[in-house]
């Protein structure tokens, strides 16, 4: 990378950021708005914009950008000033002096420097789609939440209905009172149900506020429930992608190549450095004769070579070179054999939630509805006990809960499966490996 074209991409990288943080309205609302996080994109513009390890990783891109032209600079010239003031005479002499690297010194370091921002830059990258990852799965942890309190809440309407059916029955001499306490019992169980699950309200929330560096205690609406449909991924296509855009990857990638510009820099040690300079003796006092006849300042050139003389301290650098280089290979090894390992696992998960959510929505639910519609008829008729009835309540509830769980692991795993891919939020990388399909339940 060039100096010149590093200094672009990083200029380009700040507008491209401020641009879209503006034109996503991240700029325009106060912390306190709701509306900025009424679905999942308004969280994600927010952490990006607000997250302390984001910005943290972009300044240390920028910081590591800025020493291309240091790492291409020469050495400081260097002026020399000495003056005579013996009695007879007043000479001042004047030098100046640099010093130049042995061939292609200076261009090794500049590529190992642009490597090194190379690498710092993927760094971002990869810390900017980690924290998309933790604030999506917070968010949908948060969602399932939500929605398993507002089940829990319509269940207690329904055994509201239950204990007047009881009620009545009970009136008429058609049911015992033992029915009324029971369904009472199993109202108080569920009313303690809700409490606790509004009572997680608060740690899921903190860790939203804390992924968008927002106080702990900060209050956020529930996330809008819409409906879900899953999506097929190519496994194929997952790890292909994960080799050619994960930036945890390519940052890796980067570090080996800056290890091996600095393993030719060892080898380089080897030759020695140039000076060039030259030199004015400004004389007063001095006769021609003195001077040599000439009458004339005299004006030295002068040529200067470093000697290379510690032969085993340059092998053992350059030996050091080359086993961290290796090393950075190896590393590189190692971290596409782990992010093909967690993208294996991270597909499982994705595939295995996918099908319990379309098993409890389009089987085990509308069964369990009409389960309890068929046990409500059959107690009302007096051909079933209230037990059964209750049974089938519970049941119901376990499904729908159980269904919002396998859809909150669903997109939990998809978001583990964009970051490893290199995706982002509503980009690429979902349509790429979806097919340009788009899961309904998306905010």
């Amino acid at each position: 990378m060039k100096e010149n074209e590093s200094m672009r991409v990083m200029r380009l990288v700040a507008v491209v950021l401020a641009c879209g943080l503006a034109e996503g309205g991240i700029l325009a609302p106060t912390p306190d708005d709701p509306n900025q996080f009424a679905g999942l994109g308004g969280y994600l513009r927010y952490a990006e914009r607000h997250n302390a390890g984001v910005r943290a990783a972009y300044q240390k891109y920028i910081a590591a950008a800025e020493m291309i032209p240091q790492a291409k600079a020469l050495p400081d010239p260097m002026f020399e000033f000495e003056m005579d003031t013996r009695v007879d005479t007043e000479d001042q002499t004047f030098a100046l002096r640099q010093t130049f690297p042995w061939f292609g010194v200076t261009e090794a370091r500049g590529a190992a420097a642009s490597a090194e921002a190379k690498a710092a830059l993927r760094e971002y990258e990869a810390a900017r789609l980690a924290l998309f990852n933790r604030v999506k799965r917070a968010f949908y942890e948060y969602a399932y939440l939500g929605q398993a309190v507002a089940i829990a809440r319509q269940n207690l309407e329904l055994l509201l209905h239950f204990e007047e059916v009881a009620r009545v029955r009970y009136a008429t001499s058609a049911g015992g009172h033992p029915d009324v306490i029971r369904a009472q019992i199993e109202m108080a169980m569920l009313q303690e149900k809700v409490r606790e699950l509004e009572t997680m309200r608060g740690p899921v929330t903190a860790e939203l506020n804390a992924a968008m560096n927002r106080p702990s205690e900060s209050a956020l609406p529930w996330p809008r429930s819409q409906e879900y449909a899953p999506r097929a991924f190519s496994r194929a296509e997952l790890v292909a992608r994960l080799t050619a855009r994960n930036p945890e990857l390519k940052a890796m990638e980067a570090m080996v190549e800056a290890a091996q510009r600095r393993a030719e820099l060892a080898r380089k040690r080897f030759y020695p450095e140039f000076g060039l300079g030259v030199e004015w003796m400004r004389t007063d006092g001095m006769t021609p004769s003195m001077m040599g006849g000439s009458g004339e300042d005299p004006i030295v050139a002068m040529f200067s070579v470093t000697i290379p003389l510690w032969q085993d301290s340059y092998s053992a650098g350059e030996r050091q070179a080359r086993a961290q280089a290796r090393e950075a290979r190896e590393r590189r090894v190692e971290l596409e054999n782990e992010l093909a390992s967690r993208a294996a696992q991270a597909l499982y998960e994705y595939e295995d939630s996918a099908r319990k959510a379309v098993l409890y929505r389009d089987t085990l639910i509308p069964k369990g509805k009409e389960m309890l519609e068929v046990a409500e008829g059959a107690y009302r008729a007096g051909t079933a006990d209230f037990l059964t009835l209750l049974d089938a309540q519970r049941t119901l509830l376990q499904f729908e809960v159980e269904y919002r769980r396998a859809v909150a692991d669903n997109f939990q795993a998809l978001a583990e499966i964009e970051m490893l891919a290199g995706g982002e939020n509503g980009g690429g990388t979902e349509a790429a490996l979806a097919g340009g399909a788009v899961a309904k339940d998306r905010p």
